[in-house]
C-alpha cells in the first residue's frame, strides 16, 4: 500500500477563499490585501486598531533533532487544528520556508500529512516574495556601502573590517568566501566579500523583530556594515540607506494569511534559522494572532536550547510576551536514535536505547519547567512503529518529572489527532507560571554566555577564544553589553559538537566570534564550525522536483 505524499495530500484538498478564513479571524476586509484566492496580507495597522484582548500564547518546541525527524510544524498545525476541534478559537503563527531548505535536504516546510498549511506550494516557493525583498534591501545596503567607498569614502571605511555580506536565498558554499570589485579602477574597490543566506541577513532579523514601519526604519538604521579606520562604527543610517530599505520592505512588514486544510487560519511570516539566527516568526504576526484567537500556537526553530531559549529570552524579552504553555515535540524514533541505534534500526523495538535517548527529552523538559518558569507538555508524535512498551516508558519518565505525555497523531489524523494534546494544553493555560529568562540582559557578555551554556545545555563554561574576548571588550566599550546573546551553534547536540548526541555533559562551548546586530539588537555568538550560508547535500532535494504541463508541481515532500 502506497501512502500519499505531503504535497499529493494537500493537492487534493480544496481550501476555501482566503476572505473567507480572514472572516473567521475576525479580521476586518479594509485590512485585507489579496495575493489571489489562498493567500493575503494583512496590513500591520490592524493592531494599532483593535481593542481585543490577547489569547493565550503557546509555543511548541522539540528535542534535539535527528535524521529521524520530530515533526514540530506538523504537530504546531495539528495543534491548532486540534484546538478547533474540542471548540476553542485558535490560530497558528509560523515561518516562512527558505528556499535552501526546500532545495536542499528537507525539501519543503509546511507541516505534513493531514497537519498542513496550503497552498503548500506557494508558500515554499516564492510565497508573496518576503525574502526576495529582504534579499534586495540587503544587497541594496551592500552596494551603497560599496559605492561609498568607491567616491571618495568619506566616512573612511577600513574596507578590511566590513562586516556587512551580501544574500541569496540558496544554499550555495560557493559565495562563503569571494573576492569582489576586481577588474580596475572603475569596477570597484577589491576586497574579500561573501554571502550569507538570506534567512541569516540581519535584514531578516530586523523585520521580525520589529513593530511597525517606523520601527523597521530605525531599526534599519541602527545596522553596522563596517568600521572606521579610527574604529568608529558605521551604520546603514551614515549611508542615508534607511529609507529605501525600508521602501523594499514596506510589503514584507504585513504578516501573510493561510490556512490549515481543516481551515484553521494561519499567520506565516518571517523566517530565520534557530542555528545561525533568532528562530521565531515575526512580533507583528504572533501579536495579531494573539489578538485573532484565544489560543495562538507559534514554533521556534530547532530544539529547545536554541529556538526555544531564543524565542524566550530574546523575542519575548523584546515583544514583552509572556506564553502561557509550551509543548515539547519527541518521536520514540529520534529518542532511540539518541540512544545509539543507526537509523536503519530504528524501526524495531529497543527499550534499552530509548532509555539512552530519554535523556535528551527530559532535558529539555526540566529547562522549560526550572530554567523558565512554563508549564509544559509532550507531544509523542506517533509512528506506526512506536511499541506499546515504548510509548509507556516515554510516558512513565515524563510523569516521574511532573510533566504529562499526549500521544500526537496528526499527521495520519489532523485535528482529530491532536484533540489529546489540545485538551492538555488548555489545562496548563489555567495554570499559573513564573516565567522568568535564563540571564540577566544587564549581565556582562561573558557571563551572559556562561548561563545560557551552564543552564540551557549543562556544559561546564563556555570559552571565549582571544578574539572574541577582544571583542567582547570592544563591543561593552561601544555600549552593546547589555543586549541579549544570539547563540550560533550547531543544532545537533546541546554541546558545539554535533557528534555528541543524547544529553552530554562535562564540555565546553567555545565562541570564536561576536557579532553585534545593533538594528535586531543582539549579539550573534558564533560556536564550532557553524556558518551562516549553508551547502547543497550529495544529493540535494531539487533534483526531485519538478512541474508538468499543468503546472503541478511534484516532489516538494
Amino acid at each position: 500500500m502506497r501512502f500519499m505524499s505531503d504535497i499529493e495530500i494537500a493537492q487534493a484538498h480544496t481550501p476555501r477563499h482566503i476572505s473567507e478564513i480572514a472572516a473567521l479571524a475576525g479580521i476586518n476586509p479594509k485590512y485585507l490585501e489579496l495575493y489571489g484566492n489562498y493567500k493575503a496580507k494583512i496590513d500591520y495597522k490592524m493592531l494599532s486598531e483593535t481593542s481585543a484582548p490577547d489569547g493565550k500564547l503557546i509555543l511548541v518546541t522539540a528535542i534535539t533533532p535527528t535524521p529521524a525527524g520530530e515533526g514540530k510544524t506538523t504537530t504546531s498545525v495539528g495543534l491548532a487544528d486540534g484546538l478547533r476541534k474540542i471548540g476553542k478559537n485558535s490560530v497558528v503563527a509560523l515561518r516562512e520556508p527558505s528556499l535552501g531548505p526546500v532545495f536542499g535536504i528537507k525539501g519543503g516546510a509546511a507541516g505534513g500529512g493531514h497537519a498542513q498549511v496550503v497552498p503548500m506550494e506557494d508558500i515554499n516557493l516564492h510565497f508573496t516574495g518576503d525574502f526576495h525583498a529582504i534579499g534586495a534591501a540587503n544587497n541594496l545596503l551592500a552596494a551603497m556601502l560599496d559605492n561609498h567607498i568607491q567616491q571618495g569614502n568619506a566616512l573612511g571605511v577600513d574596507v578590511k573590517q566590513i562586516t556587512w555580506k551580501r544574500a541569496v536565498d540558496m544554499n550555495d558554499r560557493q559565495l562563503r568566501h569571494i573576492v569582489s570589485g576586481l577588474g580596475g579602477k572603475m569596477q570597484g574597490v577589491p576586497r574579500e566579500d561573501g554571502f550569507e543566506i538570506t534567512v541569516a541577513s540581519e535584514i531578516m532579523a530586523v523585520l521580525c523583530l520589529s513593530s511597525s514601519i517606523t520601527d523597521l526604519k530605525e531599526r534599519l538604521g541602527r545596522i553596522i556594515v563596517a568600521y572606521s579606520y579610527s574604529g568608529k562604527p558605521v551604520t546603514a543610517h551614515d549611508l542615508k540607506a534607511e529609507g529605501a530599505m525600508a521602501a523594499l520592505l514596506k510589503d514584507a512588514i504585513k504578516p501573510n494569511l493561510v490556512q490549515t486544510l481543516e481551515g484553521t487560519p494561519a499567520f506565516i511570516h518571517g523566517g530565520p534559522f534557530a542555528n545561525i539566527a533568532h528562530g521565531c516568526n515575526s512580533i507583528i504576526a504572533t501579536r495579531m494572532a494573539l489578538k485573532m484567537a484565544d489560543y495562538a500556537v507559534t514554533e521556534a526553530g530547532f530544539a529547545a536550547d536554541l529556538g526555544a531559549e531564543k524565542f524566550f529570552d530574546i523575542k519575548c524579552r523584546k515583544a514583552g510576551l509572556t506564553p502561557s504553555a509550551v509543548v515539547v515535540v519527541a518521536t520514540v524514533r529520534a529518542l532511540k536514535y539518541h540512544g545509539g541505534v543507526p537509523k536503519t534500526d530504528l524501526n524495531q523495538e529497543n527499550l534499552d536505547a530509548l532509555e539512552r535517548g530519554l535523556p535528551n527529552l527530559l532535558r529539555h523538559v526540566d529547562n522549560i519547567k526550572n530554567v523558565y518558569g512554563l508549564p509544559c507538555v509532550v507531544a509523542v508524535n506517533a509512528f506506526p512503529t512506536d511499541t506499546q512498551a515504548e510509548l509507556e516508558l516515554v510516558e512513565r519518565k515524563c510523569n516521574e518529572l511532573g510533566v504529562n505525555v499526549a500521544l500526537s497523531e496528526v499527521w495520519a489524523k489532523g485535528g482529530e489527532g491532536g484533540v489529546a494534546l489540545a485538551q492538555e494544553v488548555v489545562r496548563l493555560c489555567e495554570q499559573p507560571n513564573t516565567f522568568s529568562f535564563a540571564y540577566d540582559a544587564d549581565a556582562s557578555i561573558p557571563d551572559k554566555l556562561n548561563a545560557i551554556v551552564t543552564r540551557v545545555y549543562r556544559g561546564d563554561r563556555a570559552v571565549l577564544t582571544a578574539n572574541a574576548q577582544k571583542q567582547a571588550r570592544q563591543l561593552t566599550e561601544l555600549g552593546f553589553g547589555g543586549l541579549p546573546i544570539c547563540m550560533a551553534k550547531t543544532q545537533y547536540s546541546f554541546s558545539d559538537d554535533p557528534a555528541l548526541l543524547g544529553a552530554p555533559d562535562s564540555f565546553e562551548v567555545t565562541v570564536r566570534n561576536l557579532k553585534v546586530c545593533a538594528g535586531a539588537g543582539f549579539i550573534v555568538a558564533l560556536t564550532g564550525d557553524i556558518m551562516t550560508m549553508p551547502g547543497l547535500p550529495k544529493v540535494p532535494a531539487a533534483e526531485r522536483i519538478d512541474i508538468d504541463e499543468n503546472g503541478v508541481v511534484s516532489g516538494l515532500f
